[in-house]
């Protein structure tokens, strides 16, 4: 009897859990599906880098594929998952119709980790120095794909109810193929030091992500020479991976603004630090950096998209000011009011319990992906829509795929 757990999983790239959000977030789809019984294989075009977790260590077979070549086609049908995931919606797009093809009855699931259309509309209304409104997404090209993506897919996932609420209420893409599924995030970490055994001000985060970026040059160019004004002695250290020139050269020890670099352990220097400083001013999905501060015991002063759905109705663990004389004067009465960092630290701690706790999502997500197995054409028929989209992106992609393919036979 052929086996009915059978996982593939495409992936832009292999995860690296100790560098962003999104690799802890992959580990934790994969330990979910590992904990339901499943037989899972990693594919993706990159390559295995030195972070990569070891996949293979936990049971998890690798493979290395390649775009516009019919050896993906030979590789999923010996494989034959019964479920496909697509880690982003420019991976469904590449690979996608290929799988409709090929395993036409594999339950194909896109994990979305952030409305990139958001984000990156986001970016674009602070560059042009002007408010974002919900309405920009509706030019937003971006928008367009992430959005044919979610209807060509069986059900997609999401760490943030409010992109879940805006897909539904600006572009009606039904419900039923939305599904939240935060990043977990419910353990406190051992040995949490306290107030007075604490110091600095912190940020981390992965600076291949720009929002990431923006946000460490507007803390060294406007938020922390304001901080030192009130605090001269305080220090802001950054720590995150893959740090490019233009980041190291913000490096300034003479104004206590210090580049640190990726951290050995993430949790071990925020955990030490008294306060992290998570001013974006664009951004989607949820900051696992303002998980990781709850985790430590660390409060947070961070803006209204750094917190955005993180929440519900739960106080937040310090402050949420976009205002920069406002988010400066929180910052520093969090650093100097033991009273008030004490009762910050424990929004934090109840934040997480009642809304990031694996237990609370697990069982329901498995019951879910096998609802959704048995009833795999019933749902179909009722996403006409996405039938559609994937027709046309079937004889679309293929044929740009196969032409890519026979250029590249004949060089």
């Amino acid at each position: 009897m052929q086996n009915s757990k059978i996982l593939l999983v495409i992936g832009f790239v292999f995860p690296e859990p100790k560098s962003s959000a999104a690799g802890n977030r992959m580990m934790q789809l994969l330990d979910l599906f590992l904990s339901a019984g499943y037989t899972i294989t990693f594919a993706s075009t990159a390559q295995n880098l030195e972070f990569s977790e070891d996949l293979i260590s936990l049971g998890i077979s690798t493979q290395i594929i390649e775009l516009n070549s019919e050896t993906f086609n030979h590789f999923i049908i010996n494989l034959n998952p019964n479920i496909v995931l697509f880690d982003r919606f420019m991976v469904e797009e590449q690979f996608g119709w290929r799988i409709s093809e090929n395993c036409p009855k594999a339950l194909r699931i896109l994990d979305t980790e952030d409305l990139h259309s958001l984000r990156l509309s986001r970016q674009k209304a602070v560059i042009e120095n002007r408010d974002f409104v919900l309405d920009d997404l509706f030019k937003s090209d971006y928008a367009k794909r992430e959005i044919a993506s979610i209807y060509r897919c069986d059900v997609s996932l999401f760490v943030s109810e409010f992109e879940i609420d805006t897909l539904k209420s600006i572009f009606q893409v039904p419900e039923n193929l939305l599904y939240y599924l935060p990043i977990f995030a419910s353990k406190i970490e051992d040995e949490i030091p306290s107030f007075e055994h604490r110091s600095d001000f912190i940020f981390i985060g992965n600076f291949l992500h720009e929002p990431n970026w923006d946000c460490v040059l507007y803390l060294s160019e406007t938020i922390f020479p304001k901080i030192r004004e009130v605090l001269p002695q305080a220090k802001m250290l950054v720590y995150g991976a893959y740090c490019s020139q233009k980041v190291l050269q913000l490096h300034k020890p003479k104004n206590n603004f210090y580049i640190m670099q990726r951290a050995e352990n993430a949790f071990e220097v925020v955990k030490k630090a008294r306060v992290v400083l998570v001013p974006l001013r664009f951004g989607a999905g949820i900051k696992g950096k303002l998980l990781e501060a709850m985790q430590c015991g660390t409060p947070s002063v961070t803006t209204v998209i750094g917190a955005e759905s993180m929440q519900a109705n739960l106080s937040w663990n310090g402050f949420v000011e976009n205002n920069v004389e406002q988010f400066v004067a929180k910052a520093t009465k969090l650093y100097q009011d033991e009273t008030v960092w004490n009762k910050m630290q424990g929004n934090g701690f109840e934040i997480l319990k009642k809304l990031y706790s694996k237990v609370l999502f697990q069982e329901k997500f498995i019951a879910k992906i096998d609802s959704m197995k048995v009833n795999i054409t019933m749902n179909r028929k009722k996403n006409y829509v996405g039938i559609l989209l994937q027709s046309q992106q079937l004889a679309s992609t293929k044929y740009m795929s196969k032409w890519i393919e026979a250029k590249n036979r004949n060089k």
